[in-house]
């Protein structure tokens, strides 16, 4: 008799961009939680420090008010009494579990931002992005070249960023995403816009005269328009800028300064 063989099978359903924490949304959770603990600790040290300045304050008498209830010590001695170090073992135990805890929260999202959503979930956008003096190419999976970024609202894009020349940095700043372009390597980067706009990408890395004109306009659009855009390059090599093909690296693209959304 044949006993019937139960199998799971793990069904992995895409993530929507939106579904996915951005890094900007991390990046002010960590500023928010710091902010907040900061402003109750300030306010916790001011209130006990007032309260016992004005507390044990000189209030111009020469009559000590406690000295029934304390035996303070004279030159010279230890003093004794009181509470045997407790509250300064418990106060340095909790403020040590607090440290500590908060430490390995801050890991944990800075750890996420690194590593970014799983990419088995998530439909990602994969772009390549070079940066030369003094400007940056996009490349997008079929090939087409522009230097303004175009992506779609609510999808994650990674970036793979590179440099053929010399050390850039390639930063977004209200997206909250940054990294290295370096010469022969490629390092990883990835953020999802949650708002249609126009951004601004800016090299941060001091890279020869034209570094503060190294800018590009990083323009987000609803998932309709996007998919209309790309579908029109299909198969294109050409550049926004210029309307040549490209080359391969030794073809370069004048710095974008400014963008918009093609028509």
């Amino acid at each position: 008799m044949a006993v019937p063989m139960i199998t799971h099978v793990a069904v992995v359903l895409p993530l929507h961009g939106g579904d996915v924490r951005a890094p900007s949304a991390v990046f002010n959770q960590i500023f928010e939680v710091f902010l907040l603990l900061g402003t109750a600790v300030g306010v916790v040290v001011v209130a006990y420090t007032m309260y016992h300045a004005l507390k044990y304050r000189d209030d111009g008498s020469d009559t000590d008010p406690y000295a029934d209830k304390v035996e303070r010590p004279q030159m010279g001695e230890m003093p004794t009494g009181g509470s045997g170090g407790r509250k300064v073992f418990y106060s340095f135990s909790i403020s040590a579990i607090i440290v500590v805890s908060l430490i390995a929260w801050t890991y944990s999202q800075l750890l996420y931002i690194e590593q970014g959503p799983d990419p088995a979930q998530t439909d990602a956008l994969e772009i390549d992005v070079e940066g030369y003096r003094f400007g940056w190419d996009f490349v997008y999976p079929n090939g087409h070249t522009t230097n303004t970024l175009y992506v779609p609202q609510d999808r994650v894009v990674r970036l793979q960023v590179t440099s053929t020349d010399v050390f850039h940095n390639f930063g977004i700043p209200e997206l909250r995403v940054k990294t290295d372009a370096v010469p022969g390597q490629y390092t990883s980067a990835w953020f999802t816009a949650n708002e249609t706009g126009t951004y601004a990408a800016k090299c941060y890395e001091l890279c020869g005269s034209g570094h503060s004109l190294m800018t590009t306009d990083v323009v987000v659009m609803p998932e309709d328009e996007y998919e209309e855009w790309y579908a029109e390059t299909e198969g294109t090599a050409e550049t926004e800028a210029s309307g040549n093909a490209t080359a391969g690296n030794s073809s370069r693209i004048a710095p974008a300064t400014a963008g918009g959304v093609p028509a």
